[in-house]
């Protein structure tokens, strides 16, 4: 009989205790959980195609912008969610600021513009839009008035009570307005004119995308609103139509980023979210019947319809130094203009 000769170096791997693997390398993840500020109308099928392309299933919870702000930073010590997805960037300028955010910045970027770069390193930008004024069509032929072209319109008396806005401490929309009339009034004038705004307010909304359905159903003759949203409802067949304001108008670049502290068993399908998202293939996907969003990849093809922000009077916004103020405005307005009681 031959005998099996063993080498000694074998031995010696059999004999050692079996080396410890973390758990997270022993399971790949299948999950990635998402805090968003995107409508959940669009929702189903950014996530449902990311799942499909991937295999990642995403676990999301919806809220505005400056909910998830609030939120994050409540669980900074224990993050519940690995990506914020979609919001404007000054938020995520605010985020940052506070140590909530890991610097990520994806391959996808050298198909997008570098006026839309994050110098610091966080935020990842993947769609952009401009404040506009969803109009009621019919309410404006009853009452036989123009469409609102500047932000001085507003404040006409025809319109008391007529104006659907939302709020700035919950709404990135809103916050947008907000330091768009700083920005362009100084914060004296920016004061006065919200005072004088807050006469044709006929109700607050929690959520940005509120406002033009406001008008859609009749609830409202104006809505201030990013120009995505203001199509959805003119798409769907609301009798809803945008106008813009001469004098000058702001914009948003919608952003996405890792949450710090999130998941390490999910932090490479955070990455991977966020290529796929900043990618010709998931930009596409803002088609008018899902979002009239416009993509920042060069490669990607703007949907039918979206209003081109060439056309547009816009300003020369500046959105870090609105995320390095925001807290100090949103305090300002809630005190000065109006409480974040009873947000719709």
């Amino acid at each position: 009989m031959r005998r099996l000769i063993v080498p000694l170096s074998l031995i010696a791997m059999l004999a050692a205790p079996m080396m410890q693997i973390p758990l997270a390398a022993q399971t790949e993840s299948k999950t990635l959980v998402v805090y968003t500020a995107l409508p959940d109308s669009e929702l189903p099928t950014y996530f449902g195609e990311f799942q499909k392309d991937t295999g990642i299933k995403i676990q999301y919870v919806r809220l505005s912008a400056g909910e998830v702000l609030a939120r994050i930073k409540a669980e900074k010590g224990n993050p519940q969610a690995s990506v914020w997805y979609g919001g404007s960037y000054d938020n995520f300028v605010a985020a940052a600021k506070d140590g909530l955010l890991e610097t990520y910045q994806s391959p996808e970027l050298v198909n997008i513009p570098k006026d839309f770069h994050d110098a610091s390193g966080f935020a990842n930008p993947f769609y952009v839009g401009a404040i506009s004024f969803a109009c009621n069509t019919e309410w404006f032929k009853r009452k036989g008035l123009p469409y609102p072209t500047s932000w001085d319109d507003l404040l006409k008396p025809e319109f008391k009570e007529q104006i659907s806005m939302a709020h700035p401490g919950t709404s990135g929309t809103s916050y947008t307005i907000l330091a768009t009339i700083v920005q362009m009034r100084g914060e004296a004038g920016a004061w006065e004119y919200f005072r004088a705004l807050n006469q044709n307010v006929r109700q607050y909304t929690k959520s940005g995308a509120a406002p033009p359905m406001d008008v859609g159903l009749g609830e409202a003759a104006i809505g201030i609103t990013f120009s995505h949203d203001g199509l959805k409802p003119a798409f769907e067949g609301y009798p809803v139509a945008l106008s813009f304001p001469k004098d000058g108008t702001g914009f948003e670049i919608g952003c996405v980023a890792l949450i710090k502290g999130g998941a390490a068993k999910e932090l490479a399908n955070a990455k991977r979210f966020i290529d796929w998202t900043l990618s010709k293939r998931g930009q596409e996907l803002f088609e008018p019947s899902k979002s009239f969003r416009l993509p920042v990849n060069r490669l990607a093809k703007a949907p039918g319809g979206a209003v081109d922000m060439n056309d547009l009077k816009v300003i020369n916004y500046n959105a870090v130094w609105a995320g390095e103020n925001r807290k100090r405005l949103v305090e300002e307005f809630t005190k000065t203009i109006a409480a974040q009681n009873n947000l719709k």
